[in-house]
């Protein structure tokens, strides 16, 4: 008798693991389907984050500004080299400059430095002091000085 009840024992686990192996032969495939997906998926989003840089790189480089409406007057053009040059030019310290302008002494330092930009109002002073000479300016100075 114990060797039909080991027989009836081993028949019914070869029977299940049979059963198990079936079942879990759908997950295990499922599985690795969907691995590929995650897989796939990841190396999508890698190539649309590096084009999304590549873009907005470009973009930043290609109109960092946007064009002025029509009833908006234009600003002037400002480049940092330019406002040390006009200072040099018109022989004027950091402190004269800011005065004329209307701003900090520490402003024009971070607008020479390329820190900062100047606001519109400071941007049409500084094109008024373009078109000034050393002896307009010393004029202007004695005025706003008192």
């Amino acid at each position: 008798m114990a060797n039909i009840a080991s027989l009836l024992k081993n028949e019914i686990a070869r029977v299940a693991r049979k059963a198990v192996r079936d079942e879990t032969a759908g997950l295990k495939k499922a599985a690795s389907h969907h691995r590929g997906e995650i897989a796939a998926l990841k190396r999508r989003v890698l190539a649309l984050e590096s084009e999304l840089r590549r873009v907005g790189k470009a973009a930043a480089k290609a109109a960092p500004s946007a064009p002025p409406a029509d009833d908006a007057p234009s600003l002037p053009r400002f480049s940092p080299k330019g406002l040390a040059a006009q200072r040099r030019r018109l022989g004027l310290s950091v402190h004269d400059c800011a005065l004329l302008i209307g701003a900090s002494g520490q402003s024009v330092y971070n607008w020479e430095d390329g820190k900062s930009r100047p606001r519109a109002k400071h941007l049409l002073a500084l094109a008024a002091l373009r078109r000034m000479g050393r002896k307009d300016v010393a004029a202007r100075l004695n005025e706003l000085r008192g």
